[in-house]
């Protein structure tokens, strides 16, 4: 298990930032910027509880909901046009170094992948960590190394797709039945 990582006054933004940091280019991960990066909370979801995970289709990050208006924030994909969900879920499974098994959906648009790919493989899209919901076959997971370059992107056939070494350190900080809401 990995210690919390501390933050610097660097990494602190006040809520009066808000408006800078909800533009796309400014939310992407900057290089050599210490993830996950402590900022304000989405607007309208600054006033859930913390401890809730908010999905940001447009700003394409996830953000774990500190308090105070303050939030984590942790660069993510998210699903392709079609694909992409809003609404609540929670968190019904952790799970580290998980088999895939591809759903039909994934199936039927790459036959040519195997039925299953067990956990550690470098080809296995899961990734390091899991943490499923509870809507049918979605999951906030790593990523394989030959789709780092996705995260920032709409690629994923539903999931939200994390950089390992953030996944890891998100599902230190999130329990079974954790609230997340997707927004656009």
């Amino acid at each position: 298990m990995t210690s919390p990582r501390s933050f610097s006054s660097q990494h602190l933004v006040t809520p009066a930032l808000l408006a800078a940091v909800l533009c796309l280019s400014c939310a992407m991960p900057q290089a050599g910027e210490a993830r996950p990066a402590m900022m304000p909370a989405p607007f309208a979801e600054a006033r859930l509880p913390a401890g809730t995970l908010v999905i940001s289709q447009s700003q394409r990050r996830i953000f774990l909901l500190q308090g105070d208006g303050m939030a984590l924030s942790y660069p993510i994909a998210v699903g392709k046009a079609g694909k992409a969900w809003s609404g609540w879920a929670r968190i019904n499974g952790k799970h580290v170094q998980p088999d895939w098994m591809p759903p039909a959906m994934v199936k039927q648009a790459n036959p040519r992948l195997p039925n299953l790919i067990r956990g550690g493989s470098p080809g296995n899209p899961m990734g390091a960590r899991a943490l499923t919901l509870d809507r049918d076959e979605i999951a906030i997971h790593g990523t394989t190394n030959s789709m780092r370059a996705s995260i920032g992107t709409a690629a994923s056939f539903g999931c939200i797709r994390m950089y390992n070494e953030d996944v890891v350190d998100l599902f230190d900080r999130v329990s079974v039945g954790t609230a997340v809401v997707a927004v656009r």
